[in-house]
């Protein structure tokens, strides 16, 4: 996922009069061509992701270590989040001011060529549907981006909460607040929520593998967290963030707010709202964003 990816020239040459310009069909081709800003069709848009995808099921090793920075990175966003909304009453405001901090975390892993595991989800099953891509490796892609996005989630919460500091008092509260909140959720509605997110974030995703200019790529790659976050939804490696960080406050400082989060499969369990949040995802990657791109893909290559 590299910011600065020449998009593929179009070559094809129809000799029909188009019937917006006036003008034969060819010479508004060769005018788009032209434009270094106009954005891609959906067509070389879906190649141009499925191709990531393949790219990154092929060095696992790379693709394991992106997705550690990856995931990081989302738990700097998480932490960015609660520290902002802290203190503020009103719940608009503070989901407001939430999606605006974690926003930027989304911007940070495309422009770096990071990893995200939702991304991975409809990226991967775009490769599925072109059929460059079989299904065992794609669930190894799941599997591994999965993985690492967790661990990097994990250790980056592990370091603030070992520190404390200003990760304690009002703060604490706060993230026990917004922890409770998601693993509190019941499973049906922790799945739509789950759906809901991804729809959001993947069509970003998308957008922004159109565009060809930067501040349009950026501003496709903010809005997707900014939305998913001010619209309460679930999101499986911004959750590790959102409950593990006080669970690990509560590890190593006995003093911070205790709530009912869990490490295991129970109520309100960590491992619990992972499980039901990557089948949200996955769903609402795969169904909502890439079958229906694809979709259109083929009916206009036809």
């Amino acid at each position: 996922m590299t910011i600065d990816a020449q998009a593929p020239q179009q070559e094809r040459q129809v000799l029909t009069q188009n019937p917006l310009t006036g003008l034969p069909s060819d010479i508004a081709v060769s005018q788009l061509d032209q434009d270094p800003f106009e954005p891609l069709s959906v067509g070389a848009m879906v190649d141009r992701v499925a191709a990531m995808a393949v790219e990154k099921a092929a060095h696992p090793w790379v693709f394991f270590m992106r997705s550690l920075v990856g995931g990081a990175m989302v738990a700097f966003g998480v932490l960015l989040a609660l520290m902002v909304s802290t203190g503020v009453k009103t719940p608009g405001i503070a989901s407001l001011m939430m999606g605006l901090a974690f926003g930027m975390s989304f911007v940070l892993i495309l422009v770096s060529g990071m990893s995200l595991i939702t991304a991975d989800m409809a990226a991967g099953f775009l490769a599925l549907l072109n059929r460059i891509m079989r299904l065992r490796t794609y669930v190894f892609l799941v599997t591994v981006g999965l993985v690492g996005n967790i661990a990097g989630a994990l250790v980056f919460v592990t370091i603030c909460g070992a520190a404390g500091g200003p990760y304690l008092g009002a703060f604490a509260e706060r993230a026990a607040t917004v922890g409770a909140l998601k693993a509190g959720q019941p499973v049906w509605t922790a799945f739509l929520l789950a759906v809901v997110c991804t729809w959001f974030l993947q069509t970003s995703m998308c957008m922004y593998f159109k565009a060809r200019s930067d501040v349009a790529r950026m501003a496709f790659a903010f809005y997707g967290p900014f939305a998913f976050v001010i619209g309460g939804t679930q999101h499986v490696i911004a959750n590790v963030g959102f409950l593990g960080l006080p669970l690990l406050l509560n590890l190593f400082h006995p003093a911070a707010r205790r709530t009912g989060i869990t490490w295991g499969f129970g109520d309100d369990g960590l491992l619990t709202n992972i499980g039901i949040t990557s089948v949200g995802n996955l769903i609402g990657g795969a169904l909502f964003v890439a079958l229906p791109f694809w979709t259109i893909a083929r009916l206009q290559r036809r």
